[in-house]
């Protein structure tokens, strides 16, 4: 019985591409919200959803505009990452203009963003098709060389474009962090980019899960002098948190 009931979530994630849990509820009357809960947990073990606030949605679904290498980064650290998206989500106001990277994070903090009038640029494709589920959101997609791992853009060119565009606010997420060797990622086409972005913005937020800790990837794009605010998990370690705060680093 049970296993009927979870194989009958997954199809119908699939057929619908994202379901709340109230819209779960509809269709499973008689069975508790705790144990709709744990249903969607096992189909996570599964592989076969992701768990998004109040909610799930397909990795089906996902792979449509993802891909199997972005869908297997989603569905890692997903307590974590959103955790990280709904504290990020409290920092945009409306009308706020904003630059939010392609990572996975990301992705989760699209999700997580208010329905609200405000500019969002950002070089990733997966977090853009997210977005513009949103009826408010102003969308900017970056052009340039795909990157097909974590689907997102960058280009040579990037520094023309803004040139004349304007955005206070930068929500980057990293794929490594050290005190030393500062947030990096993998392609120096990105880093690049994400250079000019942190120099762009008056503000920067950085999302980092703390499995990302002591990790080193061969292009550092920023340091932790250059972070605003550092979002992360509860899972942060105590010794560094304190550390960033000699810094006067907001860690959140």
């Amino acid at each position: 019985m049970k296993r009927d009931r979870i194989d009958e979530i997954a199809e119908l994630l699939d057929k619908r591409g994202k379901l709340s849990l109230e819209q779960l509820k509809t269709y499973f009357p008689n069975v508790s919200q705790m144990t709709l809960r744990r249903d969607l947990f096992q189909l996570e073990e599964e592989g076969r959803i992701i768990r998004v606030r109040s909610g799930a949605m397909s990795v089906k679904e996902l792979q449509k505009v993802s891909g199997e290498a972005y869908t297997k980064k989603a569905s890692t650290n997903t307590d974590e990452k959103i955790e990280i998206a709904q504290k990020a989500a409290t920092l945009v106001d409306e009308g706020a203009c904003v630059f939010i990277d392609g990572g996975t994070t990301a992705l989760y903090l699209a999700k997580e963003l208010p329905d609200v009038p405000c500019n969002i640029f950002t070089n990733g494709l997966a977090v853009a098709t997210e977005l513009a589920k949103k009826k408010n959101l102003n969308i900017n997609l970056l052009g340039g060389q795909l990157m097909k791992d974590n689907l997102t853009t960058a280009s040579s060119l990037s520094s023309l474009y803004f040139m004349d565009t304007n955005f206070e606010i930068a929500i980057i997420s990293t794929a490594a962090f050290t005190l030393a060797n500062g947030f990096s990622c993998s392609s120096q086409a990105e880093a690049d980019l994400l250079k000019l972005v942190r120099n762009k913005a008056k503000f920067l937020y950085m999302m980092l899960d703390s499995s990302k800790i002591g990790k080193i990837k061969p292009y550092t794009f920023a340091r932790i002098e250059d972070v605003s605010v550092l979002i992360t998990d509860d899972a942060f370690p105590a010794s560094l948190k304190k550390k960033l705060k000699q810094k006067d680093i907001v860690v959140m």
